[in-house]
């Protein structure tokens, strides 16, 4: 019996090797990883790939950017700086204020009425089709929604470049054939009605992204609220505007602020269909920018322009944030 206790004695660790191992593991002691030969700091050695990537495409560019809106610049010669002449310029430029003026018709087609719509059309996707007609219907409703966000923007607007022709698009042609030929228009090509074909081609695009979005949010909601508002006696829309958009609301948050920031860096379709013509009825800023960089050959200010819009983008986003806070811990308070 004598020698058992031995023999455990002999195999627990003394107090003085405890207390040590407890000492290493305490942060800020130099202790080492579970790993063989590898210290607890070792995970910045995988960061390091990442941040030299952050650098090389982000930082360094950015910085580049910011420094180039404080000179004149044409690409050729060398940057003369100019101080803030580039800043004062664009405060004053018309063109530059109808750009924004754009981009808040943009957010009115990319970001309100897509979520809007969205979260109406994935609700009745989840709670009616789905349930009536199975869900392999709804799947593929979901997928034909969200199919012009697979196309690139490219072919996207060149396909509706030719629907939207003014000689022989497949819209006029179609208005001609049931009798309403005098409504035939130049769609991109006129002032007046160039802005509100682009919001119409940016509401199809981007209708699928929060449908997709917002049936994968209904998929943690509680069935049983549904049958019990429904056994209370609450129509589909009540139903609705009690549960699905309470807990959804994340969601909501998300797309809206993903959905703004793409609305106020969209370019590739107004490059592709009107250039920001006729005039500056279509122009927005990263277009703007990029006439400023590449056509007028104005690195400086085309900088400055660009700058301006990333200012923006940020202001945005943390305004978004913050609210988004500020209405979560309203709810935890209740």
């Amino acid at each position: 019996m004598s020698e058992a206790l031995d023999t455990r004695a002999a195999t627990l660790p003394e107090r003085g090797d405890v207390a040590a191992r407890r000492e290493a593991r305490r942060p800020g002691r130099g202790a080492q990883s579970l790993i063989p030969g590898s210290s607890r700091n070792a995970f910045w050695l995988y960061l390091v790939p990442g941040l030299a990537l952050l650098a090389v495409i982000v930082v360094i560019p950015l910085g580049w950017n910011v420094f180039l809106t404080f000179t004149e610049y044409r690409g050729i010669r060398p940057p003369e700086w100019i101080g803030l002449d580039n800043w004062v310029e664009l405060m004053g430029d018309e063109v530059f204020w109808t750009s924004f003026g754009n981009s808040i018709a943009m957010i009115v087609a990319m970001v309100v009425v897509p979520t809007l719509l969205g979260l109406v059309l994935a609700a009745m996707l989840f709670d009616l089709i789905g349930k009536k007609f199975g869900g392999k219907l709804a799947s593929f409703l979901r997928a034909t929604y969200y199919l012009p966000q697979i196309l690139p923007a490219v072919i996207a607007a060149i396909v509706i470049g030719w629907i939207l022709r003014p000689q022989n698009g497949a819209l006029n042609q179609v208005l001609e054939a049931i009798g309403l030929g005098d409504l035939a228009h130049n769609w991109l090509g006129s002032p007046d009605t160039a802005l509100a074909s682009i919001m119409v081609i940016m509401v199809w695009v981007q209708l699928g992204y929060p449908i997709v979005i917002f049936m994968a949010a209904l998929q943690r909601v509680d069935p049983e609220l549904y049958e019990a508002a429904e056994l209370d006696g609450a129509n589909w829309f009540q139903r609705f505007r009690a549960i699905t958009v309470g807990i959804i609301r994340p969601e909501i948050f998300v797309v809206t602020l993903t959905c703004t920031i793409a609305a106020l860096k969209v370019f590739g379709p107004v490059y592709a269909l009107t250039g920001g013509g006729p005039g500056t009825a279509t122009i927005v800023p990263a277009y703007y920018a990029y006439s400023e960089f590449f056509q007028s050959q104005q690195v400086g200010y085309g900088a400055t322009i660009a700058t301006a819009l990333t200012i923006v983008i940020a202001a945005v986003s943390v305004a978004f944030i913050l609210v988004q806070n500020r209405v979560e811990q309203k709810e935890e308070e209740r």
